[in-house]
């Protein structure tokens, strides 16, 4: 069964930036959409990034411009580049297949972004 670790996430002042990974046990890049989730404190979890198997992508308007997501097939790895960091992106993020596939849900990592 594929498992999905994400890690990068920290503490970052706003305006910061910083470089989330999502690791892939096996090759599911290749064939499935893949998106990170947001999911702020007391929020339920919501797609900001979604990169199609074509590569192209889209974004939730509250990250357009300042998150870009991208996937190394052949690393099975999945980025997302965050820049211009608010703090109301604080929050654990995810990755997993979109739409979601409920055996992907790994443990998340923490971004914090102070003010």
């Amino acid at each position: 069964q594929v498992q999905l670790v994400e890690s990068g996430g920290g503490l970052v002042q706003a305006g910061g930036s910083l470089r989330l990974s999502c690791a892939a046990s096996g090759s599911i890049f290749r064939v499935n959409s893949m998106g990170w989730y947001h999911q702020a404190p007391g929020q339920q979890r919501e797609l900001v990034a979604h990169v199609f198997p074509d590569g192209s992508t889209n974004y939730a308007d509250s990250v357009k411009g300042r998150f870009t997501i991208s996937a190394d097939t052949a690393k099975n790895s999945l980025y997302l580049q965050m820049n211009t960091l608010k703090p109301e992106d604080t929050g654990v993020y995810y990755c997993n297949t979109v739409p979601t596939a409920h055996e992907y849900w790994g443990q998340g990592t923490q971004v914090t972004v102070s003010s």
